[in-house]
């Protein structure tokens, strides 16, 4: 089995889209607010809008289950207040459920939380209780709702304790994944999204938050941004900070998902990072969507260059199926019930 640990909902229906236009021109004219209760989207439109993308991409390149989450670059937290984002966590999350339902063999249902800027994290524990109790086997945190500005603490302060508490207790594991800039000087995908995996990783460096939770689970994306390309520097660094070895402190509780486009970067990145602590992932239909005019490929077929790595079968597995099982309990619970 291939399990995709990162997809995100990024061809919803149009009506989704334009409630949110709508809730944003709310902030500042009322008149313009939406009804609370989300759009109307028929189950009809969530097949349309899946069966012609992201089912027929994972078809055509054999992939069995996704995590599906809202869209990353739409969860926005850094637009109006927590209300605004609460409102909009709910409806991106129940249409995320919606999938799952709708196709319970081919999508896991993944959540964001309801962040805001300056807002206590503890805010956002009663979605997460929500949204597991829907079914969710993960959740999205965002540690820079700002939208590029980072204001929040780092994710090794006592700030972020109350949602890593829920987590350890739901036995739920978080991806740590930014959204949309709204600073000019980094762009969204193409630094903000990069720069936020490497420094998650080097805020969890300088702390001691596997030492207040040790079962705290982490998914880095993106191939943890610059962190195996720069392995050294983290090792050197960890070294004059007093710290052991990263890969004794962090890779029990920190993991890398392999949405990197080419293949020296897979390559780099299973030379680099111990296999446990690789998952499979593709974030199709994401960030990336053109075909790669040296090889002919998408350059997010990820399974390609996973599979052209030269691994031995027993790491190919672990990566494709087996460390994905491990790392999200739920959804090894869900398929185990589905006879898989």
């Amino acid at each position: 089995m291939i399990i995709d640990v990162h997809g995100h909902y990024t061809t919803a229906p149009a009506p989704l889209g334009r409630w949110r236009d709508a809730q944003v021109a709310g902030l500042a004219d009322p008149a313009q607010r939406p009804d609370p209760a989300g759009p109307v989207i028929s189950d009809d439109e969530i097949r349309e809008s899946l069966e012609t993308q992201q089912l027929r991409q994972m078809d055509e390149r054999g992939i069995d289950v996704t995590v599906f989450s809202p869209r990353a670059s739409f969860m926005a937290h850094h637009v109006g207040d927590y209300e605004t984002s609460s409102t909009w966590a709910r409806i991106c999350n129940d249409l995320c459920h919606r999938v799952a339902e709708l196709y319970p063999r081919r999508f896991a249902f993944g959540a964001m939380l309801p962040q805001s800027p300056g807002v206590d994290p503890a805010t956002a524990v009663s979605e997460l209780e929500r949204v597991v109790d829907l079914g969710a086997v993960a959740v999205n945190i965002n540690p820079d709702p700002s939208g590029g500005h980072w204001t929040s603490p780092p994710l090794t302060d006592r700030h972020w304790y109350p949602v890593w508490e829920k987590l350890v207790e739901l036995d739920v594991p978080a991806m740590v994944h930014v959204s949309t800039s709204c600073n000019p000087a980094f762009h969204t995908t193409g630094g903000h999204y990069l720069n936020a995996d490497t420094t998650a990783f080097m805020q969890l460096l300088q702390g001691e938050l596997f030492t207040d939770f040790p079962e705290l689970r982490l998914v880095i994306p993106h191939g943890g941004g610059a962190v195996p390309y720069h392995w050294g520097r983290f090792r050197g660094l960890a070294q004059a900070l007093g710290k052991p070895e990263p890969e004794e402190a962090l890779l029990g509780n920190v993991f890398f998902d392999t949405c990197v486009y080419h293949q020296p970067g897979i390559d780099l990145l299973l030379d680099v990072i111990p296999h446990s602590s690789v998952l499979f992932a593709s974030e199709m239909i994401g960030a990336v969507r053109g075909v790669d005019p040296r090889t002919g490929h998408h350059f997010d077929d990820t399974r390609r260059y996973v599979e052209n790595a030269g691994l031995p079968a027993e790491s190919l597995a672990a990566i494709e199926e087996g460390n994905a099982r491990r790392v999200y309990p739920r959804l090894n619970a869900r398929l185990t019930a589905q006879g898989r």
